[in-house]
């Protein structure tokens, strides 16, 4: 199912980052990662990942502000907000919110 599927990351906490990529990899996806909003947008941009997963807690500002910006323009992603706090629901099917702590059986559930 992940097998050459694109993964960004966009977290700049650099061990859930590495954790997660460390997962993916293992599921034969490409993996790219990124430590802010700016840089993840640049990603995004470039890449066209198939998954996208940003923390809402950033050095640049809050992932949340972003989510409309980049279901609009990039439809081909799946995009998952990960935050401690709660957020808005949204009824968007290409748009999840998973909450820290982020469990390993909740991404082997996700993407067996």
């Amino acid at each position: 199912m992940m097998k050459d599927k694109k993964v960004l990351i966009i977290d700049d906490q650099m061990d859930f980052g590495f954790l997660m990529e460390t997962f993916f990899l293992k599921k034969g996806s490409k993996v790219f990662l990124a430590n802010s909003i700016t840089e993840g947008l640049r990603v995004l941009q470039e890449e066209a990942p198939d998954y996208t997963f940003m923390d809402n807690n950033l050095p640049d500002g809050f992932g949340w502000s972003k989510t409309e910006f980049i279901l609009a323009n990039y439809p081909q992603t799946q995009l998952f907000l990960i935050t401690a706090m709660e957020v808005p629901k949204t009824s968007s099917t290409s748009f999840s919110i998973l909450y820290k702590p982020l469990l390993k059986d909740e991404l082997r559930k996700m993407f067996p």
